[in-house]
C-alpha cells in the first residue's frame, strides 16, 4: 500500500455543542449509560491494534484504552490536522481559488504517495481540496494546502511554515504527545508521530467545525474544476463510514512503519464517540467495530463496503 501520511461552528448537535452546556445537561446520563473508563480494560474490546483509545465526544470521558499515550508513526490521519490548520485559520475563505502546479504531482509519483490525481493548472477551492484531502487522502491536495495556506518566498519556505503552524496548533491544544514533520503523513525524518489519545482530542476539536464534519461523513463526492470542464469524483477511503450504523469519519492511513490507522467518530441514541486505532496490522475496521459495540452497549452488524476498483486504498 502506498506511503500517506477559522471555521469552528461551535453550535448545535451532538458534536458541536457547547462542552459547559453538555456536561451539565448529560453528564448524569453519561455516567449511567456508558462503559467503565479505561481503567477496566481487561473488561473491553480484544483489539490486535498497538494503540487505542475510546472517548466520549460530548464530555471528553476516556471510555477505554490501550497504550494511550504510546507515541506512534500515524500516516495519513496526519491530514486531519492539515485540514484543522486550514479550518482554524482566522477568516478563512474556503471559497479561494487555489492552482494545482505540477510540482504537487511530481511530489505524489516522486514519494509513491497517495493521490486524489489533482491536474495541473486546474483551479480549485480551498473547499473542494478538503475533499481531496480527506476522501481520497490526496497528497497532492495537502501539498496545496500547505503550499497555499503557508507562508514565505517559495514553495519549501511555505510547506516549511505550515507544519509549523501545525506544530503550534497542537501546543495550543495541549496535544503534548503530537509532533509533525510533514504535512500529509510521508516522513522522512522519523518526526512524525502522536499517540491514540491526543488523536482523538485533536479529532474532537475537529469535529467541532461544520465544514469538517461534512466533508468527513461524505461517502464520495464529485467536485467540478473552476477554471475547466473537469469532474473529479473521490471516494472516501474509510470503509467503517457506510457499513457501521452511525459512523460519521474521519480518516484512515497507512505506510510501513505506522501499519493501518483508523480515527473514526459514530453516533447512536444521542450520543457521540471518537476512537483511534494505531497500528492494526490485520483487522482495523472489525476492531472498530468492536469497541463501537463496547461503546454503545449494543452489537451492530458491519458489512465493509467495497470501494470501487480505481479508488485510492489508504
Amino acid at each position: 500500500m502506498q506511503r500517506r501520511g477559522g471555521e469552528q461552528d461551535r453550535r448545535r448537535g451532538a458534536w458541536g455543542a457547547p462542552l459547559a452546556a453538555t456536561v451539565t445537561a448529560t453528564a448524569a446520563a453519561l455516567a449511567a449509560a456508558l462503559p467503565a473508563p479505561a481503567a477496566h480494560a481487561a473488561h473491553g474490546p480484544s483489539v490486535d491494534a498497538k494503540g487505542a483509545y475510546l472517548m466520549d465526544a460530548g464530555s471528553a470521558r476516556p471510555l477505554w484504552a490501550k497504550d494511550a499515550t504510546g507515541k506512534r508513526p500515524m500516516a495519513s490521519t496526519t491530514k486531519i490536522m492539515t485540514a484543522v490548520v486550514v479550518l482554524d485559520t482566522p477568516g478563512v475563505n474556503l471559497e479561494r481559488q487555489i492552482e494545482i502546479k505540477q510540482s504537487y504531482r511530481d511530489y505524489v509519483q516522486r514519494t509513491g504517495a497517495s493521490t486524489a490525481d489533482l491536474r495541473t493548472g486546474d483551479k480549485l477551492t480551498a473547499r473542494q481540496l478538503l475533499y481531496a484531502l480527506m476522501l481520497p487522502s490526496g497528497c497532492d491536495a495537502a501539498y496545496a494546502l500547505a503550499d497555499a495556506f503557508g507562508t514565505g518566498p517559495d514553495e519549501a519556505a511555505r510547506t516549511k511554515s505550515f507544519v509549523s503552524k501545525m506544530n503550534a496548533r497542537a501546543r495550543q491544544l495541549k496535544l503534548r504527545g503530537t509532533n509533525y514533520d510533514s504535512f500529509d503523513g510521508i516522513s522522512s525524518a522519523g518526526r512524525n508521530y502522536s499517540t491514540p489519545r491526543d488523536l482523538a482530542e485533536l479529532s474532537r476539536h475537529a469535529l467541532r467545525s461544520a465544514t469538517f464534519r461534512t466533508v468527513v461523513s461524505a461517502l464520495n463526492t464529485q467536485q467540478k474544476a473552476k477554471n475547466v470542464n473537469r469532474l473529479y469524483t473521490w471516494y472516501n477511503t474509510n470503509k467503517l463510514l457506510g457499513s457501521y450504523r452511525g459512523v460519521t469519519g474521519i480518516k484512515t492511513g497507512t505506510t510501513t512503519a505506522s501499519g493501518p490507522c483508523l480515527v473514526f467518530a459514530a453516533q447512536q441514541g444521542g450520543r457521540s464517540v471518537v476512537g483511534v486505532i494505531l497500528n492494526d496490522p490485520a483487522k482495523r475496521y472489525p476492531d472498530a467495530a468492536e469497541m463501537l459495540d463496547y461503546a454503545f452497549k449494543k452489537r451492530t452488524p458491519l458489512k465493509l463496503r467495497r470501494l470501487p476498483s480505481a479508488a485510492h486504498e489508504d
